[in-house]
């Protein structure tokens, strides 16, 4: 017997169709495993039982008319707790929003959500305003990893990571502005895609600008190609939204043979990082993996000097605006680390500014380029694995900043390529490692196929953590292919 849990979205719509399971039983499954898990996880902020319920009533019934509304009708799915969602507090992990609303729109992607028939179970946790690459905020505490609950998930869609990786929903959608889908869902070896910039509509608009994206969190490519399909699209209220794409991307998604005459770019640290031996094992062993498909690789010294400068320009008058637009006596109020990482990072001026943008754009020339010679960009997701929870750094770190162990992460947010990254692997401490696949602009349906063709020739879509969700719920082994 299976664990329905244990369904990646796919099988359980293929399931929804056959009649074999219901989405009433399966989303019960999933609140029942939440009550039981999350007090271990603390993904959760907000858990939406009695809704819950009613949407997957509906959608059973539109399975069982023949009315399904697409793979992810009746799907139990999860929305950062950044993204409005009507009916219900955005509190962004912060003390200063005022609970009371009023929350009477959902975001691009929430809208999307729901007309696809996904049943939202949840709001999942984040940083304060999703400002740095862990998970704890003054609102709602510490939240951990299901791999080792000493150690952290990431951030900051770092609940969504937890909870998609325990099995407490199958699907999440998060944002990611410097790494904020890709590092949870590398410390806890799920697959997270951060899509070409405007292609996943956002309202309201970020206080963090251009580098701010949105994207899926999911077990397996397939269902995250299948979550892009729907959240993807133009939206009028957001200025810089993208044409609404033409085709499906989990539709056009290619096998292994995608791989045969790829070329690859191979870069271990994009000329400035550091990994763990542990990391360098299991990302070198999965470039590996790609070249056994017939894939080029060449192994580039890029020699490029670290843009953090740049980006913490970007990213924390961003920071400053939101908070400075919470009134006063704001920043007072704030995580303390926030507030100690505004007074390191304050005072920029309009030329900081503007010399940040000339960084910003020549980064992107420089990655235009190299996609003329190579199809993809491959890197390690992050140089280590998860650290210990409730810090922001690691022990021993030289800098207070995150970015300071997220080398590979921000500058694809400079840049806006789509950037999605796969479990490869995990340590000898059975910690997961994630391999990015970096592609050009507008190239979401390359990096998706490369990602896939990897992840069908390792044999493995996201490996289940020590603390994970089972259910009473089963279904014969091999019934939903």
């Amino acid at each position: 017997m299976q664990d329905v849990l244990e369904l990646p979205a796919l099988q359980l719509s293929s399931a929804y169709a056959a009649g074999e399971l219901s989405p009433v039983e399966v989303v019960g499954a999933t609140l029942r495993a939440i009550e039981a898990v999350d007090p271990l996880l603390n993904a959760f902020c907000l858990v939406e039982g009695d809704e819950a319920l009613r949407s997957a009533r509906e959608s059973q019934q539109r399975w069982a008319r023949g009315e399904a509304r697409g793979p992810l009708d009746g799907v139990p799915t999860t929305v950062k707790d950044l993204l409005l969602a009507r009916g219900r507090p955005t509190l962004r992990g912060s003390l200063l929003i005022d609970a009371t609303g009023p929350w009477d729109e959902d975001a691009p992607s929430v809208a999307r959500l729901r007309e696809a028939g996904a049943v939202l179970v949840g709001r999942t946790t984040t940083p304060e305003f999703g400002w740095k690459g862990v998970a704890d905020s003054p609102r709602t505490g510490v939240t951990v990893n299901p791999w080792d609950t000493a150690r952290t998930p990431g951030g900051s869609s770092g609940g969504s990571a937890a909870a998609v990786a325990a099995r407490l929903g199958a699907l999440s959608v998060g944002t990611d502005g410097g790494g904020s889908v890709r590092i949870p869902a590398s410390f806890c070896g799920i697959v997270g895609l951060k899509p070409t910039y405007g292609l996943v509509p956002l309202y309201p608009a970020s206080p963090f600008g251009t580098l701010a994206h949105a994207g899926p969190m999911a077990r397996t490519v397939a269902d995250a190609a299948a979550m892009l399909d729907v959240l993807s699209g133009y939206d009028p209220r957001d200025w810089s939204a993208l044409p609404t794409p033409t085709g499906s991307f989990l539709g056009r998604l290619a096998g292994p043979e995608r791989a045969a005459g790829l070329r690859v770019a191979f870069s271990p640290d994009l000329g400035y990082g550091t990994n763990d031996p542990e990391v360098e094992r299991c990302v070198r062993a999965a470039v590996g993996v790609l070249a056994g498909l017939g894939a080029v690789v060449e192994e580039v010294e890029l020699g490029e000097e670290d843009p953090v400068w740049a980006y913490h320009v970007l990213w924390f008058s961003g920071a400053a605006s939101v908070v400075a637009g919470c009134g006063a006596g704001a920043l007072e109020r704030i995580d303390p680390s926030l507030r100690a990482a505004l007074e390191r990072h304050h005072g920029f001026s309009a030329q900081d500014y503007l010399d940040a943008t000339a960084c910003r754009m020549a980064w992107g020339r420089r990655m235009g380029l190299l996609h003329e010679r190579y199809d993809v960009l491959v890197t390690p997701t992050l140089p280590r694995t998860a650290f210990e929870a409730g810090t922001d750094v690691p022990a021993g770190s030289a800098s207070r900043d995150w970015t300071s162990w997220t080398p590979y992460s921000y500058p694809f947010n400079l840049t806006q390529q789509p950037a999605v990254t796969v479990p490869c692997g995990l340590t000898e401490e059975g910690l997961p490692v994630g391999l990015q696949i970096v592609g050009p602009r507008h190239g979401d349906q390359r990096v998706l196929d490369v990602a896939a063709a990897y992840e069908t020739a390792a044999g493995h879509g996201a490996p289940r953590p020590p603390v994970a969700a089972r259910s009473s719920a089963a279904v014969p082994e091999g019934s939903t292919s």
